[in-house]
């Protein structure tokens, strides 16, 4: 920084804010007033809040069409199986997936909803 601009930036800070203020003001009736571009940068999330943003998908109707949910179980749980989706499908509610980010939750209700059942997240 030239030494200028320093020694303006030191005497800036030394000023009380009612000062401050009455420098603003100045520098707006001189030069008119000054539109500063803002950018809004969202806050970086934490492991913390992301473990908080997380959910528990649970299966809570079946609906009337059964298969198409057991279909839906077996797409989104790659390894279940035949019997143990109808065993979900048959006792509901069910748990389905446990810590899921909320848009792969999201996804997994969109998939449930289309077969005709209902989730709820916990």
């Amino acid at each position: 920084m030239e030494e200028k601009i320093k020694k303006i930036v030191e005497e800036i800070e030394n000023l009380t804010i009612l000062e401050l203020n009455e420098l603003i003001k100045a520098l707006e009736e001189k030069f008119g007033p000054v539109s500063i571009p803002t950018q809004i940068v969202a806050p970086e999330t934490t492991k913390q809040e992301e473990a908080s943003q997380t959910v528990n998908v649970e299966l809570v109707d079946a609906g009337e069409n059964k298969i198409q949910v057991i279909k839906a179980l077996r797409e989104i749980l790659p390894n279940l199986g035949l019997k143990e989706a109808k065993d979900i499908v048959d006792n509901v509610p069910k748990l389905i997936k446990e810590n899921v980010p909320q848009q792969e939750a999201q996804k997994i209700k969109e998939k449930i909803e289309a077969a005709g059942g209902k989730v709820a997240f916990k």
